[in-house]
């Protein structure tokens, strides 16, 4: 794995070919031609959207008791099936995110650069890889307490596995750096915070109070992986950019 940091013949730029770039600046002035044209593609998009379906749906209580539930739920002037739809999210979240630290721990293990040796915790990583392992069967749990399937696809558990593909593309490509697989790593933490927030919110909005004490430990838990890992960020490019990384006073600064 080459230092991602490493001078080389860069030819994106276009500043590496003058001539060519001024064609180039020339011809987008025929952006507009074609059958259709700005204009027209506007149009069309606007057709698919406006006659897009949804994608999937929440599916309907697998259990005569969570039928019931659903039904009180709504008598209380709750919709259950944002609930579930918010769970099964979840569920689908930690179940890429073992992964993806899987991916992100076998990087670190075959990476031959001392600098981010010397600064990540492989067993940390294993930790936090765990911790995701455990909230998912917490999700699991607490659909089923609910009479919901958990094995049923979402509609947001759907496009939550369709976001995580960039990430894992990123974590597996083999010429990927550890630090960039890090900064992958922070774009799926910050989500995983705001959402599991977000979630216990919803849970004490619906009076279900017990259900959002049980969610704290995975919140509590799931901030140390995202202040970790930010941590982590800083002192591999402070290191790298100025010779030295921060020390623990300096990185506490993100928390």
């Amino acid at each position: 794995m080459a230092d991602a940091n490493k001078m080389g013949m860069n030819r994106t730029g276009m500043d590496m070919s003058p001539k060519q770039s001024e064609a180039m600046l020339k011809g987008s002035e025929m952006a507009d031609a074609g059958p259709a044209g700005r204009r027209g593609m506007d149009q069309i998009r606007q057709a698919y959207f406006s006659e897009g379906d949804t994608v999937g749906s929440v599916p309907l209580p697998g259990s005569f008791s969570g039928a019931l539930s659903s039904v009180k739920e709504k008598l209380q002037g709750n919709n259950p099936e944002v609930l579930i739809n918010k769970l099964g999210q979840r569920l689908a979240f930690e179940r890429a995110g073992v992964r993806l630290y899987e991916a992100l721990i076998y990087k670190c293990q075959t990476s031959p650069d001392d600098t981010t040796s010397e600064i990540i915790s492989v067993d940390s990583l294993k930790q936090f890889r765990n911790d995701e392992a455990e909230h998912f069967l917490l999700v699991h749990q607490i659909m089923e307490s609910l009479g919901a399937d958990p094995t049923a696809m979402t509609p947001d558990a759907d496009v939550t596995a369709l976001s995580s593909l960039g990430v894992s593309k990123v974590l597996t490509e083999p010429r990927t750096s550890v630090l960039q697989c890090l900064e992958a790593i922070q774009t799926v933490e910050l989500t995983d915070n705001a959402a599991w927030t977000l979630l216990q919110e919803l849970c004490l909005n619906m009076g279900l109070d017990d259900m959002a004490k049980q969610l704290t430990p995975a919140i509590e838990q799931e901030e140390i992986h995202a202040h970790t890992i930010t941590q982590w960020i800083r002192q591999i490019a402070m290191k790298k950019g100025a010779g030295k990384a921060l020390d623990s006073t300096d990185a506490s600064t993100t928390h």
